[in-house]
């Protein structure tokens, strides 16, 4: 490792907060340094070449080297590098992604604001539904519904949606208007005997439950990813989304899919939604929006939604809500031109493709003996990590059993994400047949590494 390289790392430790990190063990060990990429593959200040199988954190479609994408950058930076969208100005790069996105949108989507994360288009989605509700009657209906071990987003109000324990612990949240239903995991959460079509059915009544229990009159939305990241890359089991959305028909309950993990062709489909059947309300995007190259993501919605917030603006006078970056230029030419990309080298297709090589090597892996349960589709697949997988007796938490397969992944060159026991697997959706086979091979051996520390104990 060179002077500057040492002097990065140091700089890091001293001065350098980290999010979603082990603060403690941060200021110990310090960072892997990520000095450059290219293609599916990064490398770090010690030399390590390692393949992405997380796409950095969920967003690294095209992988880490575009020519294309860095010259819509630097030309739209160039001619136009900031224009506000507020007071009714505009400029010609947002406009027309707002026209690209509505057309390629799922559920007949109308309208569309952007934002620069998906936390802050979750968060607007929030505030939207608050706002219209009380200009359609209804301004009782608050409650937010999201899921067990769901993500979406890290304001206040987004990670209050989130079912994330550790996210709200020590901050005082979740705030009282956000609930949460039950984790579909049919593995984990399943009755003996019962089918995956009889415990979706049992998942959607016990939502229902919740529905009524706090007043349908009370609940605004349901958020939910068509299959959940955050919670550990879980695929929804078979008639969930069915028995769901009868119920939220039932009671008139808006349905926001949060897209900034599916959307964009991690399914096999443009859109989680089309893979699953889903008929959202409002949608949010981010990520792979811009493929990662810039900060920028959106929430679309349908006409109805805006003329409620017509009615707002003409009593208040004005439509009080914006981020300063909001349809930044340089994000939104760089995100036409990610879209210009996916089209040209029919992205959604070659996630078809190689998804059966890929599916095909992560299921070879359900043999293991750490590995209980595979499941995925697409480029998106997640690992059950179990002390004993019939009879579904998890590890104990302190062996840290997950984190332990993360870190020999890392030592033998592919970056894969542990949420808790559970491993999710979901690479840039440019990575080809060969490299599948490597990352898929460097899995193995990390679970081969991870296996000799635990056996002992099992």
């Amino acid at each position: 490792m060179n002077a500057d390289a040492m002097h990065s790392i140091k700089a890091d430790i001293a001065h350098h907060v980290h999010p979603q990190s082990n603060l403690r063990q941060h200021a110990e060990k310090g960072p892997t340094m990520i000095t450059h990429g290219k293609g599916v593959f990064f490398y770090d200040s010690e030399g390590r070449e390692i393949i992405d199988g997380f796409s950095g954190l969920g967003c690294v479609s095209l992988g880490y080297h575009n020519e294309r994408l860095a010259d819509a950058a630097m030309g739209q930076m160039n001619t136009l590098p900031f224009a506000p969208t507020f007071y009714n100005r505009s400029h010609p790069r947002v406009a027309e992604l707002g026209e690209r996105l509505i057309g390629l949108a799922p559920g007949g989507m109308n309208r569309v604001m952007f934002q620069c994360s998906g936390s802050e288009a979750n968060d607007t989605a929030i505030k939207l539904l608050w706002y219209t509700n009380t200009a359609n009657g209804n301004p009782n209906r608050r409650k937010i519904i999201g899921r067990v071990r769901g993500y979406h987003g890290n304001t206040v109000a987004t990670v209050s949606l989130s079912g994330q324990p550790h996210m709200h612990r020590k901050f005082g949240l979740p705030l009282p208007e956000f609930k949460h239903t039950e984790l579909p995991n049919y593995y984990r959460f399943h009755i003996d005997g019962e089918s995956e079509i009889e415990f979706s059915n049992r998942m959607a009544a016990r939502f229902e439950d919740m529905v009524l229990s706090e007043g349908p009159e009370t609940v605004a939305a349901f958020f939910a990813e068509p299959a959940i990241s955050g919670g550990g890359a879980l695929m929804p089991p078979e008639g969930y989304w069915d028995a769901m959305q009868a119920v939220l028909r039932k009671y008139d309950i808006k349905f926001v899919a949060d897209e900034v993990v599916c959307g964009f062709g991690r399914t096999g489909n443009l859109w989680g939604s089309q893979t699953w059947g889903l008929k959202p309300d409002m949608v949010s995007c981010a990520k792979a929006l811009s493929a990662a190259f810039f900060p920028i993501s959106a929430l679309m919605f349908k006409d109805e939604m805006y003329a409620d917030m017509m009615k707002n603006s003409d009593e208040v006078g004005v439509f009080g809500h914006g981020y300063t970056y909001a349809g930044h230029p340089v994000g939104a030419a760089v995100a036409l031109e990610a879209l210009d990309i996916y089209d040209e080298i029919d992205l959604v297709g070659h996630v078809r493709k190689v998804s059966e090589t890929f599916l095909a090597r992560c299921r070879a892996l359900s043999d293991h003996p750490l590995v209980a349960e595979v499941r995925g589709v697409g480029l998106f697949c997640g690992f059950e990590l179990m002390k004993d997988a019939t009879k579904r007796e998890p590890f104990d938490p302190s062996w840290k059993v997950g984190e332990l397969v993360q870190n020999f992944a890392h030592d033998r060159g592919l970056y894969l994400r542990a949420i808790g026991d559970r491993m999710s697997f979901m690479p840039p959706l440019i990575i080809k047949e060969d490299e599948i086979e490597i990352a898929a091979d460097r899995f193995k051996a990390a679970l081969d590494d991870a296996w000799a520390v635990v056996r002992g104990r099992v």
